[in-house]
C-alpha cells in the first residue's frame, strides 16, 4: 500500500521536526509527496544529493511559476500566493540572463555597505533594545529583542527612518505568519517599498535603494520594488530566528557554557550547528519541472512542482553518516540555498554579522542569563516554512541602561 502524502501543516513542524523528516524519509524516500494549504499536492526534496541536483539545473527545474500544473486548483486567496504566485517578478522568479544581472545588481547593492559601520550601527540598535529590558531583571529574548534587531538594521541599510522600523515588522510578519493575513502583509510592505522608492528616486542618498535605482540594466520600479521586498524578507525573519535559535542553543547545552561568562570562540560554532541542525529556513518553495524526470525514485511530471527541504537534506544520513559536517566550521549546508538561486554572499555575510553581534550583545549585557522556564516548555511557531521560537524568556541580574540615541 502506497503511503499517503504527507499534509505540510501541523504542530509536528512546531514540536519534532527532525523526526518527522525522518519519518517521511523512511516511508517515501529521497522525494516526498506532500500536501500544502486547500491540497495542493507538492513535492518535498529530502535527499541531500537530490537536492544538489534540483538546485544546480535551473533549466530542468525551474523558478518558472507558470509552468506549474496545478493553478486552476489553487483558490485566489491562497495564504501561499505571496510565496508561489503567478508571474511574479522578483529576483527569485526571474531566470537566465535576466536573473543573474538582478542577481548582480542586488549584490553591488549590499557589497558596498561597509562591515565595520553594519556592526557598529548593529551593535547600536542592540544597545538600545537591551536598555529597554536591561533594569527589569527578565526579558524575552524574541518579541523584545531578536524580532526587532535585524530589520531595523536592516531598514537603516535600505534608506527607511528608524520611525518607520515597527510597521515594516507589523508588514513582515504578517507576510511570512499570517496565512490569513499574508496577503494584506504583502501589500502593506510593498506600499511602504514603493514610497521609499519614490523618495529616493527625487533625492538619491547613500543607502541601497539609491543604488540600486543607480544600476545601468534598466529595471522597472517594479522589479526593484519587489527584490527590495525579498531582500527585506529574506533577511528580516531567519536573521531573526538565527539569533533566537542560537541562544536557546547556548542556553541549553552545556558545551556553550563557556560564551555565556565572557568567551566568544563558540558563538560561531554554536550559530553554525543551528544552520545544520536547526535551519531558520525550514523549506523553501518552490522549482517547477520543466519535462518529465526521474528524481530520487520517483516521477515527476512537467509542471510538478517541487519544494526544496533545506533541514531535510541537512540531516540527510547518507551525508552525515559520522557526525562530520559539523566540525571545522563546514558551511556544506542547504541553509542558504545553493545554486544560482542561493542567498547572495554579500546577504549571507549582512546577516552573519547582525546575527553574530546581536548574541555578542545579549552576552555582553545581561550576566548570568539563564532561562526562566525548562527547556521543554520552550514553543516554536508552527510553520514548515520557517523554524524559530515563539518566546525565549530569560532571566538575569538587572543592570543599567548604557543610554544613548542609535545613529
Amino acid at each position: 500500500m502506497t503511503p499517503a502524502p504527507v499534509p505540510l501543516s501541523g504542530p509536528r513542524f512546531q514540536a519534532e521536526p527532525a523526526v518527522l523528516y525522518r519519518e517521511m524519509r523512511r516511508e517515501h524516500g529521497a522525494v516526498a509527496p506532500v500536501l500544502l494549504d486547500a491540497g495542493i499536492p507538492a513535492w518535498l526534496v529530502l535527499g541531500y544529493r537530490e537536492l544538489h541536483q534540483v538546485t544546480s539545473d535551473p533549466v530542468l527545474f525551474s523558478r518558472d511559476s507558470g509552468l506549474w500544473n496545478r493553478w486552476e486548483d489553487v483558490p485566489d486567496d491562497w495564504p501561499l500566493l505571496p510565496v508561489i504566485g503567478r508571474g511574479q517578478s522578483s529576483i527569485i522568479h526571474t531566470v537566465g540572463a535576466r536573473h543573474r544581472e538582478r542577481a548582480a545588481m542586488v549584490s553591488a547593492a549590499l557589497e558596498t555597505v561597509d562591515p565595520y559601520e553594519l556592526r557598529a550601527h548593529a551593535e547600536r540598535v542592540a544597545d538600545e533594545l537591551i536598555d529597554t529590558v536591561c533594569g527589569d531583571g527578565s526579558a524575552d529574548l524574541v518579541t523584545q529583542y531578536a524580532m526587532l534587531l535585524p530589520v531595523r538594521v536592516l531598514a537603516r541599510l535600505y534608506g527607511f527612518s528608524e520611525q518607520q522600523g515597527p510597521e515594516l515588522v507589523t508588514a513582515l510578519n504578517d507576510m511570512i505568519d499570517g496565512r490569513e493575513r499574508a496577503i494584506e502583509g504583502q501589500r502593506l510592505l510593498a506600499a511602504s517599498m514603493a514610497r521609499l522608492l519614490a523618495e529616493r528616486k527625487k533625492e538619491p542618498a547613500d543607502d541601497v535603494v539609491s543604488r540600486m535605482l543607480a544600476d545601468e540594466n534598466g529595471f522597472t520600479d517594479e522589479e526593484i520594488v519587489q527584490d527590495l521586498m525579498v531582500m527585506l524578507a529574506a533577511g528580516h525573519q531567519p536573521t531573526t530566528d538565527w539569533i533566537g535559535n542560537s541562544l536557546r542553543l547556548m542556553l541549553t547545552d552545556d558545551r556553550f557554557a563557556a560564551s555565556l561568562f565572557g568567551g566568544r570562540n563558540s558563538i560561531a560554532e554554536a550559530m553554525n550547528e543551528v544552520l545544520w541542525e536547526d535551519s531558520p529556513t525550514q523549506n523553501v518553495a518552490g522549482r517547477w519541472a520543466s519535462r518529465d524526470i526521474h528524481l530520487g525514485g520517483r516521477h515527476i511530471r512537467a509542471g510538478d512542482l517541487l519544494l526544496l527541504g533545506l533541514q531535510g537534506a541537512n540531516s540527510d544520513p547518507q551525508v552525515r553518516t559520522d557526525g562530520s559536517a559539523l566540525t571545522g566550521g563546514n558551511n556544506a549546508h542547504f541553509s542558504f540555498g545553493h545554486g544560482e538561486h542561493r542567498c547572495p554572499w554579500p546577504a549571507q555575510e549582512l546577516a552573519e554579522v547582525i546575527a553574530r553581534t546581536g548574541i555578542e550583545v545579549v552576552l555582553d549585557r545581561l550576566p548570568d542569563i539563564d532561562l526562566a522556564v525548562p527547556e521543554a516548555e520552550l514553543t516554536r511557531r508552527s510553520s514548515p516554512w520557517l523554524r524559530g521560537l515563539t518566546a525565549l524568556p530569560v532571566t538575569f541580574t538587572p543592570t543599567p541602561a548604557v543610554g544613548g540615541p542609535s545613529a
